[in-house]
């Protein structure tokens, strides 16, 4: 792959030299090439003396490169490698020290394939009439959009100034500015690594939802959008009441086309939403707590580079839960409720360990080695479900939630904007709690380097989970199945349902549709219950049923559920090939990190 930084697997930058501090961006938005092209203006601190500047770059055309006074620099881009793109590296004119900042002025354009943008044609989205593109940089591909450090070890502050065709908003990870017929400005003064920098550009309208957040979307989801995110402002405060001030300014909320891959995206004053969160009864609100929680974990503080993800999504995990927690008035209540979605994203946990990898599979760890490795193969549910749950052992460990709440605050003040590893947040842990001697019974090497399954699960209250088991077992064992069955079941509790009957022996057909008009499964207009919906039928071969399956395939894009259904429908021999063929129909309208991974889960390429 070349030469690789010391600090970072997945990056051929040298942070270490000299690192981006600030990035001024001039961008134009063609739909037509499906390319953005412009200038982007780099400014480095040298931590070194050198005489050159390495950078990421991923299949962007460069069309010059020169010192801010226009002298120009001579450069060479090495062989592409697939997924990782290629070394940029930069000649000075002589060796440059610490005391002399330098600003590189890049005239390039991006492919119309790269890897972090998605265009979409007009029939794509709800409006019909104009197409839309959205980015999604997150982990490594920032650099086919702009020559970069795409690290998250390195954060810099930017500004920009996007051109579109008339009738299209553009909105940015950042403050909007001024804006004319065509030409937005965007200012982002908290530094921020690489994989934040975001944009969107569509047929956008927004609502306000408080007093420093509003929701933007197609005019066409507009209303049920604000009515589904009315409570931003309430979970903001409950954030800021755990974590302190929110440091953002503004926080808006951009609800995108299907086809975006995931739950969330926790881009700074935009957090980016699938549509699918639109369940028509807030049920999935604690997506949006968890965006809100990234404010602080991962977007103030941020793991070193992406062996170390569960520093952002593990501690955002066990943050949005103790957020969601603090919204319920009776502690009792509260601490059963923490507990019910702990054990939600420990049947998940399982499932993904167990079922996706295998339990020897290094991509198990806590912190993976992804030497070789992409990090969008390691993506999976390991870093925020067995990060937050080591989080709560550790809670626990030392004397609960009154007592580890004053290190979160300690810890989040003192790492904010930084960027930090494992080691580093032991041994802050460590020197924190020095007169605790309970952590001395941490096995860290086996949290952090181990496969499979955690070492300890903490106690949770399973009285949330008691009777939905117990349901299960009455379903699976042939008892009665009446509707009076979830009287008084939360949405949560019918998805806990639907996930312990996936996860048990196959039901019969006959037993699969008496289930369907008793409880009115199918009806929903949850995601999350269609989507173990699905799964059910898939895994009891339903044939009637494939339609559905498939038109719920081909009307979203979260990988979340796409992803495992694709899989089982993939160990249905009957079916494998009409999957198959359908995902090589949809492939052409997918982001390409959901056509990359579904290619090897349905070993179309290795």
């Amino acid at each position: 792959m070349g030469a690789l930084s010391p600090l970072d697997p997945s990056s051929y930058s040298r942070p270490e030299i000299a690192v981006i501090k600030h990035v001024n961006l001039v961008w134009d938005v063609d739909f037509d090439t499906k390319i953005l092209s412009g200038i982007a203006v780099l400014n480095f601190d040298l931590l070194q003396h050198t005489d050159e500047i390495v950078l990421d770059v991923n299949n962007l055309t460069i069309h010059s490169v020169e010192l801010s006074d226009g002298s120009k620099l001579k450069y060479t881009v090495d062989k592409h490698v697939p997924n990782f793109g290629s070394r940029l590296a930069i000649t000075l004119p002589y060796s440059h020290g610490p005391q002399e900042p330098i600003a590189i002025k890049v005239k390039y354009q991006t492919a119309p394939t790269a890897s972090a943008l998605q265009w979409l044609e007009p029939n794509q989205t709800s409006g019909k009439k104009l197409p839309y593109m959205f980015s999604q940089c997150q982990p490594i591909h920032a650099r086919s959009i702009l020559p970069c450090q795409d690290t998250p070890a390195v954060k810099f502050t930017y500004e920009a100034e996007v051109s579109v065709p008339k009738n299209f908003k553009v909105l940015m990870s950042a403050i909007r500015g001024d804006s004319n017929n065509t030409m937005t400005k965007f200012y982002q003064n908290v530094p921020i690594p690489s994989y934040l920098l975001a944009i969107a550009v569509g047929a956008l309208e927004c609502k306000q939802l408080g007093p420093r957040s509003h929701v933007w979307s197609e005019k066409e989801e507009i209303e049920r959008s604000a009515w589904e995110f009315a409570d931003t402002e309430k979970y903001l405060k409950a954030a800021e009441s755990l974590c302190g001030p929110y440091q953002w300014g503004q926080y808006d909320l951009l609800v995108l086309p299907p086809s975006f891959p995931y739950g969330g995206m926790e881009n700074p004053c935009l957090t980016f939403v699938t549509p699918t969160l639109l369940a028509g009864d807030r049920s999935q609100a604690d997506v949006i707590v968890h965006e809100i929680m990234h404010s602080w974990t991962g977007n103030l503080i941020t793991n070193k580079n992406f062996e170390h993800f569960w520093l952002n999504e593990g501690f955002t995990v066990f943050l949005e839960r103790k957020v969601g927690a603090s919204l319920i008035a009776d502690p009792a209540e509260a601490k059963r409720s923490r507990d019910f979605h702990s054990l939600l994203g420990l049947q998940e946990l399982t499932e993904t360990i167990n079922e996706e990898f295998g339990p020897t599979n290094p991509l198990t760890r806590l912190v993976p080695d992804l030497n070789g490795v992409h990090p969008d193969d390691a993506f999976s549910r390991v870093p925020y479900e067995k990060g937050s749950l080591f989080l709560r052992y550790l809670e626990d460990l030392v004397g609960g939630p009154e007592v580890f709440d004053k290190f979160i605050r300690s810890y989040l003040n003192y790492y904010q904007r930084r960027s930090l590893d494992t080691e580093e947040f032991k041994e802050y842990l460590l020197d924190y709690f020095s007169g605790n001697n309970n952590l001395s019974s941490v096995d860290w090497d086996a949290w952090f380097f181990h496969n499979g399954m955690p070492p300890v699960i903490p106690n949770y209250d399973t009285s949330m989970t008691k009777a939905v088991t117990a349901l299960a077992t009455k379903i699976t064992e042939g008892g009665n199945i009446s509707p009076d069955d979830i009287k008084g079941f939360t949405p949560h509790q019918i998805i806990n349902l639907l996930q312990e009957l996936v996860e048990r022996n196959a039901m019969t057909v006959e037993k699969l549709h008496a289930l369907n008009d008793a409880y009115k499964i199918s009806d929903s207009k949850s995601s999350e219950i269609q989507y173990r919906w699905m799964r059910l039928c898939v895994r009891s071969k339903d044939l009637n049923k494939l339609d559905d399956v498939l038109n719920f395939l081909n009307h979203q894009g979260r990988m979340k559920f796409v992803r495992p259904i694709y899989r089982d429908l993939y160990a249905w021999e009957e079916v494998r090939q009409r999957a198959i063929e359908n995902f090589l129909q949809q492939e052409p309208y997918m982001m390409h990190v959901s056509a990359y991974t579904l290619r090897k889960d349905l070993h179309l390429s290795e």
